[in-house]
């Protein structure tokens, strides 16, 4: 068949089998099935057709269901079927061609016309309403986004506002302690007046409680270098005391490291011989 175009005929197959309330899926499978024979056949009538393996392809596991399908089609005029009874021949099946019946659908012009005055017109009422009510939806989430990030701003400030208030009482903390240990160190640093009576009490020369007050002056009264001084006699007294034990080194080791090696008992005689 030269002019057989199978778009077309299964195009029109389809438009027939909308209308037609009598066909079930297997019916169609089977259609399908005797057109795949068809177009092998190039479209060319009679087909032969083995049942065996029309079931196969179109998926239909019954005998019963393959005939009662068939011979529904031949009585609905879609093909007709011709069976042999013979073992050794296939049955014969005429395919009718359905794209003859397809006829273009024309377009009428005032249809044409309404299409493109619809989609020139300008949104109706609803749509400009959607169109409103989305701008607006759009303007208030913009607004919250904006409501939302100085609210972040304004609690990062006051994060940091009260971060820098904590910092300059912790620092005006420590500068108090600080302060109330100096005063503390100068209520309790003596006069040299003080300390030259207290060394004189206890028998100890004016130079030696000039020195203590000097060395500790300039360390600012601190024991060790660290630890402000509590109690200054306390700390004169260990002065005293060191100082004993040190002038006592001294005159030891000034008595006992004398020249001896020109101390001699044997008065000799230079003019002898060596």
């Amino acid at each position: 068949m030269s002019n057989m175009n199978y778009i077309k005929h299964l195009t029109g197959f389809f438009d027939k089998v909308i209308n037609d309330h009598t066909l079930n899926p297997t019916h169609i499978s089977l259609y399908i099935a005797l057109f795949q024979f068809w177009n092998c056949n190039r479209f060319r009538n009679p087909i032969s057709i083995s049942r065996d393996e029309v079931m196969r392809i179109s998926k239909i596991s019954s005998k019963a269901t393959y005939h009662k399908c068939l011979k529904n089609l031949h009585a609905l005029g879609y093909l007709r079927y011709e069976p042999s009874y013979n073992p050794y021949k296939g049955s014969m099946v005429f395919m009718f061609n359905f794209s003859e019946n397809l006829k273009p659908k024309k377009k009428s012009y005032n249809k044409q016309v309404k299409d493109k005055q619809q989609t020139s017109n300008p949104p109706t009422n609803e749509q400009a309403e959607v169109s409103y009510i989305n701008n607006t939806n759009s303007t208030n989430t913009i607004n919250k986004l904006k409501e939302e990030e100085q609210s972040q701003n304004s609690d990062l400030e006051n994060l940091e506002e009260v971060s820098k208030q904590k910092k300059l009482r912790q620092k005006n903390k420590s500068n108090e302690c600080h302060l109330e240990q100096a005063r503390e160190i100068s209520n309790k640093i003596p006069k040299v007046d003080e300390v030259i009576k207290y060394f004189q009490e206890q028998n100890f020369p004016e130079i030696e409680a000039n020195k203590f007050h000097n060395y500790f002056s300039s360390n600012g009264w601190l024991v060790g270098g660290k630890t402000p001084m509590k109690n200054w006699k306390a700390a004169a007294k260990n002065w005293m005391l060191n100082s004993i034990k040190y002038n006592g080194n001294n005159n030891n080791s000034k008595t006992s490291i004398q020249p001896q090696n020109l101390n001699t008992s044997i008065d000799k005689d230079y003019s002898e011989p060596l």
